[in-house]
């Protein structure tokens, strides 16, 4: 098998999660013999060579991440610029988002699952992921202890059934948090969060607190 890959994010490749994602789900591939050319739409000045890899291959995956229930619109112009092939191509997707219950992300699914239908080619199924949130900012062995799933996904793709196995829908995780596991998170986000955020906009040059009114000044 010979893969296409495509990130579909609007940020360049060095500070994309989506690229640390794809990083370790093509060690998968390759782990069980599969091929893999890689591109990013963020960088403009690829779309030509995109496209051509795109028409001349049959096996193309789509990673990219969900911002607030909405596909990035770099993507969206960047597919409306694809022609449209038959139903030997094959389009799948790697769904990812900061949101960590499986229901966030419900609605970009349902969206990318219509899509191959407008480009003329077959559904490979999309993989659902979020808790992705921040990857980027992490020291290097956090980032491989975040994405190292996603190897073992990679590992499944290059097996040929796309992402319709039960390994590819348990890999979701929860689709609801229970109440207590809710309350929970909301305690983490405004004590241990709060603490890693205001450390990466430090980071960043920014010093003033995060919850700062400013407009009161």
């Amino acid at each position: 098998m010979h893969v296409v890959i495509i990130n579909g994010s609007p940020r360049v490749q060095k500070y994309s999660n989506t690229e640390k994602i794809i990083a370790s789900f093509t060690k998968g591939l390759v782990e069980k013999g599969a091929t893999f050319e890689s591109y990013a739409v963020s960088d403009r000045q690829s779309w030509e060579r995109i496209r051509e890899a795109y028409s001349k291959n049959e096996e193309i995956l789509i990673a990219l991440p969900l911002y607030v229930e909405c596909v990035p619109g770099l993507l969206l112009e960047f597919l409306e610029t694809l022609p449209k092939k038959d139903e030997r191509t094959r389009l799948s997707f790697l769904l990812q988002s900061g949101f960590a219950e499986g229901c966030q992300l419900r609605c970009g699914e349902e969206f990318l699952e219509k899509l191959p239908n407008y480009l003329g080619v077959r559904y490979g199924g999309c993989l659902v992921k979020g808790d992705n949130f921040g990857i980027r900012v992490l020291e290097e062995e956090k980032q491989e202890q975040a994405t190292k799933p996603y190897q073992a996904m990679g590992e499944l793709f290059a097996e040929g059934d796309g992402f319709f196995r039960e390994e590819a829908k348990k890999f979701t995780g929860p689709e609801y948090f229970s109440l207590p596991m809710s309350l929970l998170m909301q305690v983490v986000f405004k004590t241990f969060g709060k603490k890693i955020f205001q450390k990466v906009a430090a980071s960043w040059g920014c010093h003033t607190p995060l919850d700062e009114k400013v407009w009161e000044i």
